[in-house]
């Protein structure tokens, strides 16, 4: 969770620099490659830190050892990219589930404001005129590539995502602090609908003011969509990221049922028809959350999840069992209580609502076999569940199969709840 870095000479590979913040003190904190300058034999290496509590962005000289603190007057976390004569910085701020571009001007200090559509920018870069290109899209509006030029850089051919509705942002106050939730309500009709909480993978992740095909599909149907940026997820300090440790899934699922209880007592949701939802790290709060919540949801919607977390570490990657080691505080062997306490398998018994299960055979991430032990745990005792199995890995990036994958689970929800069934 907590990176260091060091930078090798190409050459032989020998050491120049090295930088660790996890050293020297209680606290750790990551650092990250943003890159080096454009320059021909300029040794400053740009990079990320945690130093104040969230992510902005520092210049080290690897020859000189030099750090170059950069204080930028802007609230939530902040990344940076070099711009092509090394002269200015365009930076990323991303506060609250949207973001922003500006440029600082490396001599001087200066920030300027680079304009851009309220929402979200997922990528950007710039160019050697100055100008800067950059991926944009809200909630309500499909993701384009646009320059501060003018116009669209890239417009791809073949049909269009046509547009959704605007997210509204509630805030909750649950056991950690104010939870950040976001809220779509179909165009037409008042509550209280049928409503999906759609769970965020990572967990170092967020939700924000961005297109999603998924929860646009649900809205489409009738659903209203709730997001939770529950404890774990970035872009609120480091604060709220590192504070997922230990008490893991329980601790999101404590966030969730806060801004469940406020869903059904603003109005918004029916308590009878709420869908539990979510793919990888969101699968596996999904089933963790319909067995330790199981009279809070009338259905379960997990894709590629941990079903079974002592299984999944030791078939998973090397290095998600170092993240798990790094959560838990220690592997299965040393900690078994925890993994325990936070295994969806533990409360597979106490499960009610009908579930759908969607796995990629071949995933290295959230391996099948850990799936299986779970899902083996269902059908013996005769709960009502659906699974998919599919060719691929974590998920899957064919169009085809990523439709059928939102056809099935509008299916499956329709059944269940007695809702519009999808179409096409």
């Amino acid at each position: 969770m907590h990176s260091a870095l060091r930078v090798l000479r190409a050459s032989d590979a020998g050491v120049v620099a090295e930088l660790d913040d996890t050293k020297g003190g209680t606290e750790e904190l990551g650092l990250t490659v943003l890159g080096f300058a454009p320059l021909a034999g300029d040794t400053r290496l740009l990079v990320g830190h945690q130093r104040r509590g969230r992510w902005e962005p520092m210049l080290w000289d690897v020859a000189t050892g030099t750090e170059t603190d950069l204080r930028l007057d802007l609230p939530g976390d902040v990344s940076a990219e070099w711009y092509p004569d090394g002269s200015g910085l365009l930076i990323v701020h991303g506060f609250e589930a949207r973001s922003e571009l500006w440029r600082y001007e490396i001599a001087t200090g200066a920030l300027v404001r680079v304009e851009t559509p309220a929402g979200s920018v997922s990528s950007a870069t710039a160019r050697p005129d100055g100008s800067v290109e950059y991926l944009w899209s809200s909630a309500a509006e499909p993701p384009v590539v646009r320059s501060t030029a003018g116009g669209v850089v890239l417009d791809p051919p073949g049909p269009k995502a046509p547009p959704s509705v605007p997210v509204e942002d509630v805030w909750v106050e649950g056991p950690g602090g104010r939870v950040h939730a976001l809220v779509q309500r179909p165009a037409e009709g008042e509550g209280p609908f049928p409503t999906v909480f759609e769970v965020h993978g990572g967990p170092a992740w967020h939700d924000s003011d961005a297109f999603a095909s998924g929860p646009a599909a649900w809205v489409d149907h009738g659903y209203a969509v709730v997001r939770v940026n529950y404890r774990g997820s970035t872009g609120y300090g480091r604060e709220w990221t590192d504070a997922l440790k230990h008490r893991v899934g329980l601790i999101e699922l404590e966030d969730i049922a806060a801004v469940r209880a406020w869903a059904v007592e603003s109005g918004l949701a029916d308590p009878s028809r709420l869908v539990l939802s979510g793919g990888s790290w969101g699968g596996y709060l999904t089933l963790l959350g319909l067995g330790t919540q199981p009279d809070d949801w009338a259905v379960g919607l997990a894709a590629v999840p941990v079903a079974d977390y002592v299984t999944a570490y030791e078939d998973e990657m090397e290095a998600l069992k170092a993240l798990d080691r790094t959560l838990l505080g220690g592997s299965p062997e040393e900690v078994p209580e925890r993994y325990a306490a936070s295994s969806p398998l533990t409360y597979v018994d106490a499960v009610k609502a009908p579930v759908h299960v969607s796995a990629g055979v071949n995933d290295p991430r959230c391996p099948i076999r850990q799936i299986d032990n779970y899902v083996d745990r269902l059908a013996a005792r005769g709960a009502v569940h659906e699974v998919y199995r599919y060719d691929a890995g974590h998920g899957s990036l064919v169009v085809e199969e990523r439709i059928k994958q939102v056809a099935l689970d509008l299916d499956f929800a329709a059944r269940h709840l007695g809702t519009r069934a999808s179409e096409g």
